[in-house]
Order: structure tokens, then sequence, then C-alpha cells
């Protein structure tokens, strides 16, 4: 192994304010964090933590299951053993290394090894094969990572996919299948096979990772549209597990539950590389992770079975959950609930901490800060919409918004409602094709497309996207004052306002809604009562049409523009 010092990510001291933050943030950035690399963080860990568990897998949902697991010491072993194999292939630091697997165990060696031999790339399994090809070109991949168990990835019949695109990728030279039975077709190799060769103990390359380095390629959205690769360095993904760490007071005797996709950043940096960096052990349930409707069912029991302490979810999982009753299950163990990744209704929190006994903690982030850029933490109990405090080192800034509703130079008023831009270390290395770069930045700063505020306590406020304004004869109607409206509903699940186009007004409010199981409710009384609730009269939508399920993205936000394109096919 390579000599390092034995030091994990741990807390400094307990967050509980903004000006905790600056204390933390008052002392040079390069003393306070010495790692440059996510291959540094493996090692310290392993040196620090060595036989302590650091991965879980779950076979099944079943609460009684056996799960595999593996320590870390085991997992340092296994990036070396898929580094060294990476580097075996051709593989340069400036490779791209394409991953194609479902929720496993061995998606945690194979994404770190594939940053610590060139940079890896996680793809959405369940994207087109037109979309796979066009990311991998984008690339120049080398190199893909793929499921070949075909009855085991939740249907999207990843090894299938695998051998559509694998030759519309020139650049392709191997693909390592992971798991399957069955022959291996040309320039395929088994992963378990080819990294059980391989030296264990360090890397053969020696490569010295810079924190400048790129380490992965994450794409953004790419359910319509083409999708956009984001590049991470090292050091930004390096600063979003600390700051992780330190705001959510995260240590070795914590347990999380990762129900994440791991081609998402929010799974990968902070919740497994946070963990990972501080010693948390991380369970992992079953392939199809949060997907897995047995999941769901089994969620508090596999909680007191497991004495999982992090639960980390986006809401439309936690509004699952609430139909989920404990029968008895303890969940004390629980210490820290925490949401991101899409707004969270009062409503919803309230019903949550209600049935359960949770408040639930906001955070916010995306794929171009690295996963995180806002944490409340433990203790501080925020109203929902409140998604925390800046990290440390890190910048805010509410900017006014034109008559378009986009973001103008002219800073907003505290407490006022704007763009939110961002400037941080964790802010992404720009998009890989520079085209996609042209609006990224308002002045120096990065334009997150959110609109939001800032609260006395320095805390920031999500209100929505500014895509997702509705402007109606020139009025910027924001969805979430609908959405929190028609929430108050007891017969509510979820529910989404979007603008439907109209030739007098440009766009009319309209509203898509999902009911509790067990409620019976018209459309009309819906209306009535979200209409009776909104104050302003341009933003009374004109309709609510109740839908048997809400679309979703593949990590379980509300995907409005699919209700676009519903709204504006009914026209009312």
């Amino acid at each position: 192994m390579n000599p390092v010092k034995h030091t994990a990510f741990s807390p400094s001291f307990p967050i509980r304010s903004a000006a905790d933050v600056q204390r933390l943030a008052s002392i040079p950035l390069a003393q306070a964090l010495t790692v440059s690399s996510t291959y540094d963080i493996m090692c310290r860990s392993a040196a620090t933590f060595g036989d302590k568990i650091a991965l879980t897998f779950l076979l099944t949902a079943q609460p009684d299951g056996l799960p595999v697991r593996m320590s870390y010491r085991q997992l340092l072993a296994a990036i070396h053993q898929t580094a060294n194999a990476l580097h075996g292939l051709g593989v340069c630091p400036t490779d791209a290394v394409a991953l194609l697997l479902p929720g496993c165990m061995e998606y945690q060696y194979a994404l770190w090894g594939s940053e610590a031999a060139g940079i890896a790339q996680p793809l959405n399994p369940l994207l087109s094969d037109e979309k796979l090809v066009s990311l991998m070109n984008a690339t120049r991949a080398k190199v893909l990572i793929a499921w070949g168990d075909a009855g085991n990835d939740g249907g999207a019949q990843i090894w299938e996919k695998t051998q559509r695109i694998r030759a519309l990728v020139p650049s392709l030279k191997t693909v390592l299948r992971l798991g399957g039975a069955g022959d291996l077709p040309p320039n395929t190799l088994d992963f378990a096979a080819t990294l059980a060769a391989q030296n264990p103990d360090c890397l053969n390359s020696a490569r010295v990772i810079a924190g400048s380095d790129i380490a992965a390629y994450f794409h953004t959205g790419g359910t319509t549209g083409a999708p956009k690769l984001a590049r991470h360095s090292h050091a930004a993904q390096v600063f979003s597990a600390w700051a992780s760490v330190q705001l959510q007071g995260i240590s070795p005797s914590d347990i999380t539950l990762n129900g994440y996709p791991l081609f998402h950043v929010a799974g990968v940096l902070p919740v497994s590389l946070a963990a990972l960096s501080a010693g948390v052990e991380i369970i992992t349930p079953t392939t199809t992770l949060f997907r897995n409707k047995d999941v769901i069912a089994n969620y508090w029991a596999l909680i007191e079975r497991h004495r999982v302490t992090v639960l980390s979810a986006v809401p439309t999982v936690l509004a699952a959950l609430c139909n989920v009753p404990l029968n008895g299950a303890d969940i004390s163990s629980l210490r820290y609930c925490r949401t991101g990744a899409a707004p969270l209704s009062p409503e919803l929190a309230a019903r949550f901490k209600a049935l359960f006994g949770l408040h639930v903690h906001e955070s916010y982030g995306m794929t171009e800060t690295a996963g995180i850029a806002t944490i409340t933490p433990p203790g501080v109990h925020g109203p929902a919409g409140s998604v925390g405090f800046a990290l440390p080192y890190a910048q805010l800034r509410i900017a006014a918004l034109d008559a378009q509703g986009k973001a103008s130079l002219e800073a907003a008023n505290l407490g006022e409602q704007g763009a939110v831009l961002y400037r941080a270390p964790n802010v992404f290395s720009g998009y890989l094709d520079p085209a996609d770069n042209l609006d990224a930045w308002v002045d120096g700063w990065l334009n997150t497309g959110d609109i939001g505020r800032i609260d006395a306590q320095g805390r920031l406020h999500i209100t929505g996207r500014s895509k997702d304004l509705i402007i109606r004869s020139g009025h910027n109607i924001d969805p979430k004052v609908i959405e929190d409206a028609l929430a108050t509903h007891p017969a509510i699940e979820l529910c989404a306002a979007v603008g439907m186009k109209d030739a007098y007004a440009g766009e009319l409010p309209v509203v898509f809604a999902t009911l509790r199981p067990g409620f019976s409710v018209n459309d009309t009384e819906l209306l009535a009562h979200v209409c009776e609730r909104v104050d302003e009269p341009p933003a009374k939508p004109k309709w609510v049409r109740v839908l048997t399920a809400m679309p979703m993205t593949n990590v379980g936000k509300i995907y409005k523009p699919e209700l676009r394109e519903m709204a504006n096919a009914q026209l009312g």
C-alpha cells in the first residue's frame, strides 16, 4: 500500500448556525483539507478503519436476509485491482471508463477504481441506445464495465443494450462483463476474473493524482433532449465529501442506507464518498434500490434490523414511506433524516414527523456543484423549503430576475426572491462540450437555474426552478405556491403545477396530482381547494387533473417536462 497519513475525515465541531460555518472556514482551505483525490480518501480510510465494514449489500429486501459485506481494507484492495486492470487495458488518466450497472456492491470499487486509473463515466441504464451511444462517443470511452446478469437489472436490459451499442462506439476497446453467464463475446472480459489476477496492494501505474485532474463525467438529465456532460475534478468531489462530513456530523458510528442510483451525484458524493471518508457503513438495498417495492414495504424493518442512523431519500420516497406503517419497528437508531433533489412540501414534512417522529432536514445541490451546495445540519429545524447553510468556503448570491424570469447582474435584497448563484471549491469544471457553457455562468458565478431567497439566519430557501416559472401575461408565477396550497388537501399525495400554453396569456397555471391510498376526490373539489388558498389571481390554476401515477425521473423527481406535454395536449 502506498504510504499515507492515517487520517480520515471527521467533524471539527457541531454546526448549528451560519456563524459556525464561518468559524469552520476561518482557517485556509489548504490547511483544513489536505486530501487531493478520491483515491487518497480511500487509502486513508483503509488505513484508519481497516477491517471495519464499509459496504453491505442486501441480496433481497427481506430483513432476515443474509447480506454480503466488505471491509474498508477489502474495498481499497478491490479499487487497486480495478484500477490496475484498467491500466493494463491501456486506460490513461485522460481516458473515460463507462459504467453501465444497477445498484450493486461492485459499483463502488468500479467507480473509484475508474477514477484512480482514468475518468469514470457513470451512465443511467434506462437511457435509450441512442443517448448512451452519444454520451460514450462524446467522451471517447475506452472501456465499458457492464452488468451481465440479464435477469437482475430491474428491466433495464443492460447486457442486451451493451451488445447493441458497443459497435457504435469506435473508441471502445474492451467490455468488462460483471456477472452473467455464457460465452464472452470478442473483446470482452469477465470482470471478477480479470480483477482477481491483479495486484491488490497499490497502483501499478504509480499515478500521482492532482486535485485539478478530472475524476468523472456525470451526465445531466437525459430523459428528453441531449444530456450535458459535467466534468468533476478530484478536488471538487473531495471538497463535497469533506463539507458533507462537517455539516452533517458524520462519524464512524453511523450507518446509512443508500437507495440512490450511483449514476447520480446524490448517491455518489454527499452520500457514498462522504460516508466512505468518515468510516461509515453503507447499505445498498438490492440491485433496484428504492425502485424495489419490497424495499419500500420493508423499509422500517430494515432500519431496525441494520440499526441505520442516517435516512436519506428524495421527497417522493418519503411520501411513499408515509404509507408504510411502522408495525412495531424500532427506529430509535435514526439520528438524522435528510432529503434533497426536489422541493419538500410543508404538509409532507409535517406528516412524516407526525407519523415517525422524524424532522426532515433539507439539503440542496446539483451535478454542477458535485452533488451538494447547502445542508441543514442535525439539530437545526428550519421550515420546509429551507435547505440550510451554504458550505464553508462557499458563497451564495441572490440575483434579481428580469422580465423574462432570467438572472440579471443586479443583486436582490435580503429576503427577496431571485436567481440562486453559487461560487465554491466544488463547482464543476464546466461541461465537456464548450457550447453548453454559454449560459452556465453569470459574472463568474454558477447560474444554478433555481429561484430562492436567503433569510436572516443565513439559510437558503428554494422556491423553484427558473425554467419552471409560469409566466402569465407578464406575471412570474412560482409553481411551489400552487403546489403547497393543493398539498394541504388531505387526499393529496403528490402534486405539480406547470404552465400550459395559451395564445392570449402565454401560459396558464395547471396542476396534476396523485391521491393517497384510500382517498377519492374529484378535480372540481381540488380546484376549489387550491384556488381558495392561492391569493394572487394570476396564480390561481385553470384546472386540476388527478393521475393514477406521477411521471418520475429515475432518481425519484417529478418529471415536469412530461406534465407540460400532457397539459398542452389537453388544452384545458
